[in-house]
């Protein structure tokens, strides 16, 4: 069991990114209330309800450059627990909320602008496993609200 905490909460009601930051999630197994999704062909469902990227991933990213910040990537959460702690399979219970991460998220050229030269493929869990987001189905339904505690079950 891994805990961790919440690094950002982001949705959006336009819809594209970047994703806004907000205090609270209202999350259904549908995925989060209110939000605009304009490809529903590759995002949202049941399966890919909620996206998420862990703080580690996003730190390494900027290290090396990118200028890819909370919500730039098109993610709902930003968590402060390892990224090898994410895989599918895994649960993430928050005070209210429990997901299960369902499958890396394919990146595509809509997130180029988090990444110098436009290289999206950073976030390919293909080129460079675990370093993604990831999708997640809900479990639970719920609040997330910013300043949560979270905790990571592999033994699920």
């Amino acid at each position: 069991m891994v805990s961790g905490s919440i690094a950002g909460l982001f949705t959006t009601t336009k819809g594209g990114v970047p994703k806004p930051r907000v205090g609270f999630l209202d999350v259904t197994t549908l995925g989060i209330r209110n939000e605009v999704i304009r490809d529903t062909k590759h995002h949202g469902g049941t399966e890919k309800a909620v996206c998420l990227i862990s703080s580690e991933t996003m730190e390494y990213l900027q290290s090396l450059g990118h200028p890819i910040t909370g919500g730039s990537t098109g993610e709902n959460l930003l968590l402060n627990v390892p990224q090898e702690a994410l895989y599918p399979g895994v649960q993430i219970s928050f005070e209210n909320v429990q997901l299960e991460i369902t499958m890396a998220a394919s990146p595509c050229k809509t997130i180029q602008d988090s990444f110098t030269g436009g290289d999206f493929n950073q976030l390919s869990d293909k080129k460079y496993p675990g370093q993604t987001r990831w999708y997640a189905r809900v479990l639970v339904e719920g609040t997330i609200e910013e300043g949560e505690q979270v905790t990571i079950n592999s033994d699920a």
